[in-house]
């Protein structure tokens, strides 16, 4: 039972579960957003008074594709939010991360042995180097 006390209070799974939780609290927020104030904006366009219920029917199937669109506009909605605020600036931070540091030394040009960066002359031998 101490393993997976530890394993629970771990910092990286409570982490987790807290994501998760504000996740779907952001994924119910952005629905709201398409369904309450989106959709009838749409609607108002295409002159329906409910978006959600717009369809049309197929040998008596009726496909509701409005509920669909409000659906879709949704995904979108979270997908780019994820985006910008998780995904861009992690990779930004690996990319930082991954960069190669600035070069210490250069290579002298008379004896092509390594020197400091910022040597005036080269410690072999002894020509000077531009800087």
């Amino acid at each position: 039972m101490n393993g997976f006390k530890q394993f629970l209070l771990r910092g990286n799974v409570i982490d987790m579960a807290v994501g998760i939780v504000v996740g779907a609290a952001f994924g119910t927020v952005v629905s709201a957003f398409a369904k309450d104030l989106l959709t009838p904006f749409i609607a108002a366009i295409v002159r329906k008074p409910d978006f959600s219920k717009i369809a049309f029917t197929i040998n008596r199937s009726k496909f509701m594709f409005g509920d669909f669109i409000n659906q879709l506009i949704s995904f979108i909605i979270v997908a780019a939010a994820v985006y910008f605020a998780v995904v861009l600036p992690i990779n930004k931070l690996i990319a930082h991360a991954q960069r190669p540091p600035a070069p210490t030394t250069k290579t002298c040009p008379e004896c092509l042995s390594e020197i400091p960066i910022g040597a005036k002359r080269c410690a072999h031998c002894t020509s000077p180097v531009a800087a």
